[in-house]
Order: C-alpha cells, then structure tokens, then sequence
C-alpha cells in the first residue's frame, strides 16, 4: 500500500468537511500547559493529512508582557539577518532567541524559527496608534521579503506551527513546556492551498490568532476590500483574510463579537425581514456596510485575543463545532469527543447555531445557553457492560 493510500484510508479525493479546531480558556486567569491543546487534536487526527498543525498560546512569555513578540520564519541565515537588520530600523530589540525546538521524525524542510521581543520606536507617522504602526510594519517586511517573514505579532502571546500531525509539531515544538490561559489548536487537511509552513495555522496578526475549518468562496471580495484598509494577503490561503478582518472591524471599528459575527455570518435577507424591526435595522446596516466582509461558503472558526475566545460557524452549519464549560472553562471543538476526553467531568455541552458566536472573556464566567441542562456525571459504577 502505497504512502499516499495509507493516510487517504476512506478513498476520498478531498475531505471539505475536515480540519480539526480545539479552544479554551480559563476565565480566571488560571494557565495550563499544552497536554490538553495537544491531547485534543490528537483525538481528531483523522481531521488532517500531517500537511499542518499549529497552536497559539496567551499569557505565555510573562517576563516580557510589555513587549510585541515576534515569531519570524526565514528560508536561511542570509534572510534572518537580513530581516533583523529591517527591525532594528523601526524597533527596540529587547531580547532574540531561537524559537526552542528539538528534532522529530517526519517532520522535514523546517525554516528558520527566531523569536525577538521588541517594541516600536517612537516615531512613526501621524494619525497612526501603535497597533496600527505593528500592522504597518509586519505587512511590509511580509509584502517585500521572499525569504523571511513574520507570522505571529502579539504581545505576551505567540503561535507556533508547521508541517506535520498534530503530536508532531508539538513536539517540535515543545508546546508541552508553554503554559497560558488561552488555547487555541489546529489539524489541518489543505484542499485547495498549499501544505507548507508558512499556510499551517492558526494565523495571525498582532495578538490576534485564528484556525478555520473549510473553504472561503468570497476570498478574492474580501480580500479585495481589506487591501482598501492597507492589509496584505501574502500567505497562499483563505484563512487569513479572517484574521485581518477579525482586527479591522473589531480592534481599529471597535465592532463587538456578537456584531462582528453578523458581519462574517449574516442571516439570509429573507430571514432578515421576519426579525423584529430593530433587530432588521441592524442587520441591514451591518450588511450594508460591510458587505464584502461576509464570509461566503461553509467554515468554522475559532478566534482568539488577548483575554478573548470566539467561536463561529456559517450560517448554516455546513462545518461543526461543539462548546462545553466546566467551572470557570470555556472549551469549542470540532468533535465533542475531544471536549469530554481533556474534560471528563464537563458540566455543560451543547452544538451552537450558525451564526451565532460563543465568546468567553477573562473576568466573565462562562454561562451555556438558557436551554442548556447541567449533565450529570456518570459515574462508574453506573456503568454496565456486556
């Protein structure tokens, strides 16, 4: 049987429902370590083809909180010292380090992984906040370089991914030796993009960080429309639009999730017009708006920043998604199976609506749906076999 057959086990030239997503957070602030990010994507393996993992992690460089940390990916030395000589011109390099690692079998043709904590230098052009001066800077150094370029921006948080299955880019990684509030995971089965570094997800930009599960058909409109606001889309994949549109609407507009989800996942026109009038007139001038922002075809997402998750499906469901909480944890997943194996004694399950967003923030314990009954824990003693 030939390697290809082997990872294909179902004969499916393509699998456009698959893709495994795993999130949580704890909401009192509380970090763990990669295991149960790991454990998760572990579970749902079936879900990619080892062409791409990663995770993002918050809360995890607390020694340098106050600084951006920058993740670059370069294709050789020439290319690294190159770019470091680009940031020394509009940054403070506080610290740089190679990003640890350790080497593991399958996992080939890695680039160059450097990680450097640094700050903006004062000045930069007038109007523009100091996120917007970072967003400026990482999509020039991404648009003009060919061999290096910068793939995770946040402060006090970073993404860390490649090519390879889920334990293997973990390993490799060392997620295991990272410890955050936030956790964000990715298993990827690329359909019509490359399998390489660089498109692995989660994606991001300053600290925002998305993972996608399938196919955005209105790419090239949305793409189209947050060139017009200065974002670059370099990266060969759908997925990133999301993440630059994720930081227009809600960091520069100041849009709040639950808006931002009638942006990306707005209701049908004819479902519009049976909603109560107020209601009508937010979601037409929401359309109206940002219509080339609506993400068209079936998707899954799951969308992280400093002390925020978001979880979001189209507005049909064409790609699923499961929410839990247990206490003050807040966990999405492509697979409710992957919830209850990092969670066992899980309080609350429950599969969301299209279009509607799951948020949990720190400070806020999270709260399921009013219809959502507490689940009982099943004790073993209970159980029966045979």
């Amino acid at each position: 049987m030939s390697w290809a057959s082997q990872e294909n086990r179902y004969g499916d030239d393509k699998v456009f429902d698959a893709c495994g997503l795993f999130g949580f957070i704890d909401t009192s602030g509380a970090r763990h370590d990669g295991q149960a990010a790991i454990q998760a994507l572990a579970s749902m393996k079936e879900r990619g083809n080892g062409l791409g993992s990663g995770y993002a992690a918050y809360g995890i460089y607390p020694d340098f909180a106050d600084l951006y940390a920058l993740h670059v990916m370069c294709r050789h030395e020439a290319a690294r010292q190159s770019l470091e000589a680009h940031l020394r011109q509009g940054w403070r390099i506080v610290h740089d380090e190679p990003i640890p690692h350790r080497e593991v079998a399958g996992v080939l043709d890695a680039p160059i992984l450097w990680r450097y904590f640094a700050a903006p230098l004062g000045e930069r052009p007038p109007g523009l906040s100091e996120e917007d001066d970072v967003v400026r800077q990482v999509m020039a150094i991404n648009t003009e370089s060919s061999d290096a370029f910068i793939y995770s921006s946040g402060r006090n948080m970073g993404i860390f991914k490649g090519v390879g299955h889920p334990e293997q880019i973990a390993e490799y990684h060392r997620v295991h030796e990272y410890c955050g509030y936030l956790w964000t995971a990715h298993n990827r089965f690329p359909t019509n993009t490359p399998g390489w570094w660089g498109g692995a997800h989660p994606f991001g930009l300053l600290d925002w960080s998305v993972v996608h599960n399938g196919e955005i058909s209105s790419y090239g409109t949305n793409r189209r429309y947050l060139e017009t606001h200065g974002y670059r889309c370099t990266m060969q994949t759908d997925t990133e639009v999301i993440a630059y549109a994720a930081d227009l609407v809600m960091r520069k507009h100041g849009l709040s999730p639950k808006v931002a989800a009638l942006v990306f996942a707005s209701p049908l026109w004819d479902e519009i017009q049976h909603l109560p009038p107020q209601e009508q007139r937010v979601c037409r001038a929401v359309r109206q708006t940002y219509g080339p922002l609506l993400l068209n075809g079936p998707f899954t997402v799951i969308i992280a920043r400093q002390g925020e998750m978001i979880g979001l499906g189209d507005r049909i469901r064409l790609r699923p998604l499961a929410a839990g909480i247990k206490g003050e944890l807040l966990y999405i997943s492509s697979e409710l199976s992957a919830i209850h194996l990092v969670e066992p004694a899980i309080e609350y399950t429950w599969t969301p609506l299209g279009g509607q967003a799951i948020v949990g923030r720190l400070g806020q314990r999270p709260q399921p749906p009013e219809h959502i009954v507490r689940r009982e824990p099943v004790l073993e003693s209970e159980l029966t076999y045979g």
